[in-house]
């Protein structure tokens, strides 16, 4: 009785790291949450006596479980490079250098989970084991079944293909969520500095007819202290999305698509954000919500 209670504190002590590492793998929380249950399991199955670091063990069972599940989403598919048997990987881990490293890992807030996807479900789980929650490659190695060099190589790769050494569309969209992300989250918490720092001194906004009151189009907000207090008045019901290929606000309350606001963003500021409710508009739109 002692015992079991011991792990379930033990376990419960581990669960918010866990559920972090699931669900930047997975880019879900329900699949994390189940990911993070199904090593509740096998923990009361194991022979936790044996077990001397129970986090670290917790931690390598969740990262099998999401690189099975990961690898299962592309079921049907062919293998990607990051997911091939060899060792034999071109590319020098020392690509980057730790600071560079580490502004990188920083970057993937929730909206950029979205971006994680373009890589392979080893690079994947390597670069979030290591750049994101710094496990060491010789334990990160047994986790993907290469070993510790391979698995500096496999991070080596995912930090070149997020950075668009591979993919420069792609960082356009990374940096592109980054700057949306933080518009979202200071409108939220009405930080109007933030706000401003996001916002080009020339900003404009342009509101359609649905948008504007008393339906006249081409409404417009200009200057980044006007658009500032706007938005710093708060954002309920906005989430971040991924319209047509580029970075995005939507508004969607309860889950219902009724509005875009497309960011035109130049050098990390928001220079441009039309405001869409036309629903036969939106409807043209090809949109991605974000969770968070």
């Amino acid at each position: 009785m002692i015992e079991t209670r011991w792990l379930t504190e033990q376990f419960e002590a581990s669960r918010p790291q866990l559920r972090a590492v699931a669900y930047r793998m997975l880019g879900s929380h329900a699949d994390a949450d189940d990911a993070v249950q199904e090593a509740w399991l096998r923990l009361n199955r194991a022979d936790a006596g044996a077990v001397e670091n129970l986090s670290g063990w917790l931690t390598t069972v969740v990262a099998r479980l999401c690189l099975d599940q990961l690898r299962a989403r592309r079921s049907g598919r062919e293998d990607p490079a990051g997911d091939r048997p060899s060792d034999e990987i071109t590319g020098s881990a020392d690509d980057f250098d730790p600071e560079q490293q580490t502004l990188l890992a920083e970057s993937i807030g929730s909206a950029l989970l979205v971006v994680l996807d373009m890589l392979a479900p080893t690079e994947r789980v390597v670069f979030v084991l290591h750049d994101i929650f710094a496990m060491p490659f010789d334990e990160i190695g047994p986790v993907v079944g290469r070993s510790s060099g391979a698995a500096r190589q496999i991070a080596s790769r995912a930090r070149r293909r997020l950075q668009g050494a591979d993919n420069a569309g792609d960082f356009g969209l990374t940096r592109g969520l980054e700057v949306a992300d933080a518009f979202l989250a200071a409108s939220r918490a009405g930080d109007f500095d933030a706000l401003l720092s996001l916002l080009d001194p020339n900003v404009v906004v342009r509101q359609d007819a649905t948008t504007s009151r008393g339906g006249r189009a081409n409404l417009k907000a200009e200057g980044a202290v006007s658009v500032a207090t706007w938005f710093s008045k708060g954002a309920k019901g906005l989430q971040g999305a991924i319209i047509d290929g580029t970075a995005g606000i939507v508004w969607a309350p309860g889950g219902r698509l009724q509005g875009v606001l497309g960011l035109t963003i130049t050098d990390g500021t928001i220079v441009e954000i039309n405001l869409i409710a036309d629903p036969e508009r939106i409807r043209k739109f090809d949109v991605v919500l974000l969770e968070g």
